[in-house]
């Protein structure tokens, strides 16, 4: 872990720290909501630290906390969480074997590997990726204690924006990748479908058929660099 620490370059550190910091932004809004809906407290700290997805302890809360059954909530996260399946296709090689394998499944989350494929080399990218998990994991965690304590009082997080600060930090990411015109036109085709299909479907199904953009993507890099 050491030489994660002489490899990864200081721009690039300090984008990871503004992306920790706004999600444990975002963790605090969870903390709170689920408290704030009825929630014990000890519920989301467990997921926190069992589950760590983000997008699936909101959908599990919410599920549960509008009455729904927890078996039906956890499909859905299960559902949400399906890309993850891609994600380690994705970044296999980056994140190595042994009991790195398991560690950074878990610490896998959007961020992680959309900072480490946005590098150039095989040890860039681990010390991104491992940089920005483990980043995440802390600042996630100690979010959603703080925000869990406080759930008695901040009922309506609505009410702070706080729930947009999730999509905000996805939205900054892919951004500078939207240059590229190839990308541009599959992350048009998949935003178009997601949201004619949002009226429709369950949660967690349209962002999954938004997937259907890659159709429209074509890489001028060799197959084995477009797996990579």
């Amino acid at each position: 872990m050491r030489s994660i620490w002489r490899t990864i370059d200081p721009g690039l550190l300090r984008d990871i720290a503004l992306v920790c910091l706004a999600d444990g932004v975002v963790g605090l809004s969870y903390g709170a909501i689920s408290v704030g809906g009825g929630l014990d407290l000890w519920v989301p700290v467990l997921l926190s630290i069992v589950v760590f997805a983000g997008a699936s302890q909101f959908l599990f809360v919410g599920i549960v906390a509008a009455g729904g059954s927890p078996i039906a909530a956890t499909i859905a996260g299960l559902l949400v969480n399906s890309r993850h399946v891609a994600f380690g296709l994705a970044v296999s090689e980056v994140i190595g074997n042994g009991w790195r394998r398991p560690l950074g499944s878990h610490v896998m989350t959007d961020e992680t590997v959309a900072f480490a494929l946005g590098q150039d080399d095989l040890r860039q990218k681990r010390a991104a990726y491992w940089v920005c998990g483990i980043g995440i994991f802390i600042c996630w965690n100690i979010g959603v204690v703080i925000g869990a304590l406080a759930g008695s009082v901040i009922t309506d997080t609505d009410v702070f924006g706080l729930d947009a600060a999730f999509p905000a930090v996805l939205l900054a990411l892919v951004l500078p990748s939207l240059r590229d015109r190839k990308t541009r036109t599959a992350a048009l085709v998949g935003s178009v479908v997601a949201l004619a299909a949002t009226p429709f479907l369950p949660a967690g199904l349209p962002v999954l058929l938004a997937l259907v953009g890659l159709v429209f993507y074509r890489s001028d890099k060799p197959a084995l660099d477009a797996v990579r």
